[in-house]
């Protein structure tokens, strides 16, 4: 099971649709996210991508920089950069990082966004114009020289001199609950992720992409995006949950839901009829909540719980097949550390500290009166 995080390059606050405890993103602040991420074992982040937030090459080329292990979820968006220019920004950031890039597939799901980044097709298009451009992507990753003239894109001569340091390509990672998504998903992806539905959704989906994978001689790996507000005790758990929402009023969320419902989204109208922009129907499967979804486009339900039981419903996911988890939280800073102190060891993920012999630098807390190493609570 691997658990990735998150780099908020669209905010980050203690609290959702409100200025209060709201805190600025900048060089400083996500440097201390990836580095945090980084030295507690996530092996990689997920950028997100839109005109909402900082561009993501930009900001992973800067964190790689100052993280050693760390990998980074960058969105390539098909139909508004060429494949050949995507492709040798591919191949330097792979090398750069030292193998460290993974790529995130990212339609679209917004045409007002699209519109505005000159893309003016419709929602089954977007994934035809995805379709030729990894197959152009692909090609010229791999060292051919490419003449492609398809339905949406034309190629002639294109090359990158330069190969990517992972064979043949950084693995496409890629979301999507359209038939044209997981259509696309079965032909082309590596990693399928779903936005953190009821497991019996999800479980639809993951057999959908599989059987169409399947018929085309393929298999695909399966994920889940996610937040988690994970506690010390279900209790604790609930109440940080409602907390986050306390500044959240109607009219907020009315608005909200107002933008989401001009996109032609399958995911993100899944994710709204999770709730239906209502506060009383916001636990839509055990310990999954739907409150990030009222303000918060794309992934909007949390698992919420004390560790065991947050690890219990991550393993429920798991046993449907999904092996890799895109896990959030606000603030993203402290709740990495949170997650990998609480929920980490019980999925036996993350990296272990070791103490070298003779050296009391192992993680113990603070002494007792300056001389006393603090013993493990017992259960």
């Amino acid at each position: 099971m691997d658990l990735f995080w998150f780099l908020p390059t669209h905010g980050d606050s203690r609290y959702l649709g409100t200025r209060e405890g709201a805190r600025a993103v900048d060089l400083g602040y996500l440097k201390q996210i990836a580095q945090a991420a980084d030295e507690l074992g996530f092996p990689g982040v997920l950028l997100p991508t839109g005109r909402s937030c900082e561009d993501a090459w930009v900001v992973a080329s800067a964190m790689a920089a100052v993280t050693t292990r760390l990998r980074y979820l960058v969105a390539l968006r098909p139909g508004i950069i060429s494949p050949t220019a995507a492709a040798r920004m591919t191949a330097t950031l792979d090398r750069l990082s030292n193998g460290r890039l993974l790529i995130n597939v990212v339609t679209g799901g917004d045409p007002a966004e699209s519109e505005g980044d000159g893309l003016f097709v419709d929602h089954d298009d977007r994934y035809r114009v995805t379709d030729e451009f990894l197959d152009i992507w692909r090609r010229v990753l791999a060292g051919e020289s490419v003449d492609f003239e398809g339905r949406h894109l034309r190629t002639k001569g294109a090359r990158v001199l330069y190969p990517p340091v992972q064979k043949p390509h950084p693995p496409l990672y890629f979301g999507g609950s359209s038939e044209a998504a997981h259509e696309l998903a079965a032909r082309q992806i590596d990693v399928y992720l779903s936005w953190g539905e009821p497991p019996v959704s999800v479980a639809e989906k993951f057999a959908d992409i599989q059987r169409r994978a399947a018929a085309q001689g393929r298999t695909v790996r399966l994920g889940v995006r996610l937040h988690v507000i994970v506690r010390e005790t279900n209790d604790e758990a609930w109440a940080a949950a409602n907390d986050l929402i306390r500044h959240l009023d109607d009219r907020a969320i009315a608005a909200a839901q107002q933008a989401f419902s001009r996109f032609d989204s399958e995911g993100q109208r899944r994710m709204s009829a999770l709730h239906r922009g209502r506060r009383d129907r916001l636990e839509v499967s055990p310990n999954l909540w739907a409150g990030v979804g009222l303000v918060r486009g794309g992934a909007g339900t949390a698992l919420v719980g004390d560790p065991k039981t947050v690890a219990a419903r991550l393993r429920e996911y798991e046993a449907l097949g999904a092996s890799t988890f895109i896990l959030s939280g606000y603030p993203h800073l402290e709740e990495a550390y949170r997650v990998a102190e609480l929920l980490f060891p019980e999925l036996d993920v993350g990296r272990k500290s070791a103490v070298a012999d003779g050296n009391i630098t192992g993680p113990f807390g603070e002494m007792i009166a300056n001389e006393i190493i603090p013993a493990r609570a017992q259960s």
